[in-house]
Parts: C-alpha cells; structure tokens; sequence
C-alpha cells in the first residue's frame, strides 16, 4: 500500500493536532507520528515538518521550545473544531484504503448465500 502524502494544510493540521492533544514533540517524534497514522511527507521530511510547523507558529497554534522542539499554543475554538473535524477525515480515508486493500468482496465466496462455511474471507466463518 502506498502512504498518502501530506503537504500544505493538511500537513500542517496534522501537526497542529498531533501537538494540541499529545503536547511537546520534537522533529523526529512528529514524523514518527505522521508515519504510524498512514501518511508520509515529500522530500526532506524534517524541512518540510519545520516549514509547516513555521507557519503555524507564526498564527499562535504552536511554540517553538527550542532546536526542533515544538509545542502546542492556543487554538480558538472553531479554528480546533475545524482542523479537528479535517484531521478525523484525512484518517477515515486511510482507513478505509487499509480495509478494502485486505478484505477480499463478499462476491468471491461463492457459498455466501448459502449460509455454508466461506474459507476465503477473514472471518473464516458460517456466513448468514
């Protein structure tokens, strides 16, 4: 499966709600995080995590604490509400790619119907 790449808003409120609900990261840890929920980043992944981050600093949502150590700041609340609301859709959909990658349709059992015990599904058991 190829990772969905991450960049401009998308990259940068994934981030932002990595730091809001986990608190102080550092470079390494960030991209550790983006790769464990599905997602890769272009190029050199610490610039790119660094310029993202720079942007959104500049608005307040995150401090710099040191050299590659980030924080969270404050974020309004429909400014949350709504990187919230785009981060749950951005993993959904990674979701949803993992599932209809490792289940095979329920079309390929051809005793489905039946009710007869299916061997080619992952769940291996008498269908209804």
């Amino acid at each position: 499966m190829n990772l969905p790449y991450l960049r401009g808003i998308e990259l940068r409120y994934v981030l932002t709600f990595h730091l809001a609900n986990r608190g102080p990261a550092t470079v390494a840890e960030l991209i550790d995080a983006i790769r464990h929920h599905g997602f890769c980043v272009e190029g050199r992944r610490s610039k790119a995590v660094s310029d993202a981050l720079r942007w959104e600093i500049e608005h307040g949502r995150v401090h710099r604490l040191g050299r590659g150590r980030y924080g969270p700041g404050y974020i309004p609340r429909s400014t949350g509400y709504r990187i919230h609301r785009r981060v749950l859709a951005l993993r959904e959909a990674v979701v949803a790619e993992r599932r209809a990658q490792s289940m095979p349709p329920v079309a390929s059992c051809q005793y489905a119907r039946v009710g007869i015990r299916c061997l080619n599904t992952p769940y291996a058991g008498i269908l209804k």
